[in-house]
C-alpha cells in the first residue's frame, strides 16, 4: 500500500522580502532626516528674528537721542527678578561681561571711582543759545576740550567819511581801507623805482592797486567828482605806474591830479604829486613848476623831488645844495642823509633806499 506524507514549509523567498522591507524603511529614515533639520533651523531663525524685532532701538528724528546713564547694579537686581523663560523656548546664549586677566593681588584691587553705565534712551537738551552761541559747556556733554583762541597784532581801522561829488551832494564814500592802504605802501611805491622787501609784497601789491582803483574808478570818472575822491585815484594810478601796471595807469593818474589841481589850486599836495609824476616821466622842465609851487606851499618832498629832477638833468651839484640845505632844515629827517649819501656814491635815483618791511595780505 502506497502513503503519501504531506509537508508545510515557508517559501525560500520569505526572507528576502523582509530584508527588502527593512533597507527600504531605514533609506526613507535617512531621506527624512535633513528635511526635519532645516524645519527645525528655520524654527531657530524664526525665534532669533522674533527676538531681534523686540529689542527697542533709538530712533533718529529731529532730536539728538543719546544714552541715559544707569548704575549696572540696578539693571542687575532688575535681572534678577525677570521671570525664568521656559525650557521648551530656547534662548541665545548669554555671553557674561567678564573682567579682563589682571596680575593685582586682591588686596590691591579697588573700586571704579565711578560706576560703570549702562543705559536707556534720553532726548540731548543742548546748553543756552548767548550771543557767540551755543555754550557746549553748559549741556550734557562732558570731557570735551574746551578751545583757546588767542588774539595777537589786533589793529583798528579809523573810519573815513569823503564827499563823493562837489556842491551840496551830502553823498559820503567810506575809503577807510583805502586811506589804510595808501599810507602803508606810500613809502615803498610813491617814487620810481619802488622798493619792496620781497617779491611777494610787490605781487600782492601790484594786485591790491588793481582791485582799488577799479573800485574808485566810477566814481572818479563823474565830471562833478570831489577833490578827495580824484586825489586818492591819482595816488593809486600813479603808484600802478611805478610798478609798471601800464601807460592806462599813466594817463589816468595824471587826468585826475590835473583835475583835483584845477578844483584847488592851492593844494601843495595835489601841486607835489603832478610835478613828481611827470618830472619822474622824464617831464622835468613841464614838473618843475608844479614842484615850485608845491615848495612855496610847504611841502617838504617837493624838494626832494627837485634834487632828483637835478640829478637826472646832470646838475649833480644842484642835487647836493638842495638836499643839504634840506637836511640842515629838518634834522630829525632820516631819509635825506641817506639820498645824499647815494648821490655822493654817484648813484642817480635818490629814492633807491630801502624802504619799511610791509605786509600786505593778499586780496579775496
Amino acid at each position: 500500500m502506497k502513503t503519501t506524507t504531506l509537508s508545510t514549509s515557508v517559501p525560500p523567498k520569505a526572507p528576502a522580502l523582509a530584508t527588502l522591507t527593512a533597507v527600504a524603511a531605514a533609506c526613507a529614515m535617512m531621506l527624512s532626516a535633513p528635511a526635519h533639520a532645516a524645519e527645525a533651523q528655520a524654527a531657530s531663525s524664526a525665534t532669533d528674528a522674533t527676538n531681534a524685532a523686540s529689542v527697542p532701538s533709538a530712533i533718529d528724528s529731529s532730536k539728538r537721542v543719546i544714552r541715559l546713564s544707569q548704575p549696572k547694579a540696578d539693571n542687575a537686581a532688575s535681572t534678577n527678578n525677570a521671570p525664568v523663560p521656559q525650557a521648551a523656548a530656547p534662548q541665545p546664549p548669554t555671553v557674561q561681561n567678564r573682567p579682563p586677566m589682571s596680575t593685582l593681588q586682591p588686596q590691591d584691587v579697588r573700586p571704579p571711582a565711578t560706576p560703570e553705565f549702562t543705559g536707556t534712551t534720553r532726548v540731548y537738551d543742548p546748553g543756552p543759545m548767548n550771543a557767540t552761541g551755543i555754550d557746549l559747556r553748559s549741556g550734557q556733554l562732558t570731557n570735551i576740550p574746551t578751545p583757546q583762541v588767542q588774539l595777537s597784532d589786533v589793529s583798528f581801522v579809523p573810519t573815513v567819511l569823503i564827499p563823493q561829488q562837489t556842491g551840496d551832494n551830502n553823498d559820503k564814500l567810506d575809503v577807510s581801507l583805502l586811506d589804510d592802504f595808501i599810507k602803508d605802501v606810500s613809502p615803498n611805491a610813491r617814487h620810481y623805482p619802488p622798493n619792496f622787501p620781497n617779491r611777494s609784497q610787490r605781487h600782492y601789491t601790484r594786485e591790491k592797486i588793481k582791485v582799488l582803483a577799479e573800485w574808485i574808478e566810477p566814481y572818479a570818472k563823474e565830471p562833478n567828482a570831489s577833490y578827495d575822491v580824484l586825489m586818492r585815484a591819482a595816488k593809486l594810478n600813479g603808484m600802478g605806474r611805478n610798478l609798471d601796471l601800464g601807460s592806462d595807469y599813466t594817463i589816468r593818474g595824471g587826468q585826475y591830479v590835473d583835475r583835483a589841481i584845477k578844483i584847488q589850486p592851492d593844494s601843495g599836495e595835489a601841486n607835489f604829486l603832478y610835478g613828481m609824476m611827470l618830472s619822474e616821466g622824464g617831464g622835468f622842465k613841464e614838473g618843475q613848476k608844479y614842484l615850485d609851487r608845491a615848495v612855496s606851499l610847504g611841502y617838504t618832498e617837493a624838494e626832494q623831488s627837485l634834487a632828483q629832477s637835478d640829478l637826472l638833468s646832470d646838475r649833480r651839484d644842484k642835487a647836493l645844495e638842495r638836499l643839504r640845505r634840506l637836511e640842515s632844515q629838518n634834522p630829525d629827517n632820516d631819509i635825506i642823509p641817506q639820498q645824499i649819501k647815494l648821490i655822493e656814491e654817484g648813484k642817480f635815483y635818490i629814492w633807491d633806499i630801502p624802504a619799511p618791511d610791509i605786509n600786505v595780505k593778499p586780496s579775496v
